[in-house]
């Protein structure tokens, strides 16, 4: 699996995981969807942004932690173009404290979580959610990440 990304840091927050570990969680997602490969934008920002983005989106006026944009290409390409996530730095890191566990497993989540939505995951219903959520927990629990949710 080999997973492309355009990262793109467009905050100040300084605690901001590695190009390794985006790759790692993007390429398991990738390998769930037996996927070759793949390209990607993770663009990171401040809540000004977020907002901005989330409102206008999805009618919500505050920051979220991510958002997933899904790309449908009219033509075929050589490398399948997934869409963009846009994660909140600050939103990442705010809710990891309070949910308290480590920063850097709340990041895995939410590029886990967001790159599950480019390909359809969705959890609207509750059948799609707990669906969503075990597959997200199986890839965490392949970097050795607790589970995410507090429902067990």
């Amino acid at each position: 699996m080999k997973a492309h990304i355009d990262l793109q840091l467009a905050t100040e927050h300084q605690n901001i995981p590695t190009m390794q570990n985006f790759r790692a969680w993007v390429e398991a997602v990738l390998a769930l969807e037996n996927m070759a490969q793949a390209e990607l934008t993770i663009r990171l920002v401040d809540t000004e942004e977020s907002q901005s983005l989330n409102f206008a989106y999805r009618q919500k006026n505050s920051p979220t932690n991510v958002l997933s944009f899904e790309m449908n290409a009219e033509v075929p390409l050589d490398i399948p173009l997934l869409g963009d996530l846009v994660i909140c730095a600050p939103v990442v890191a705010s809710e990891a404290l309070q949910q308290n566990k480590p920063e850097l497993h709340h990041w895995a989540h939410m590029v886990i979580h967001g790159t599950l939505h480019l390909f359809g995951y969705d959890h609207i219903t509750d059948e799609e959610a707990e669906e969503m959520e075990t597959v997200e927990k199986n890839i965490l629990q392949q970097f050795d990440i607790p589970n995410p949710y507090f429902d067990e």
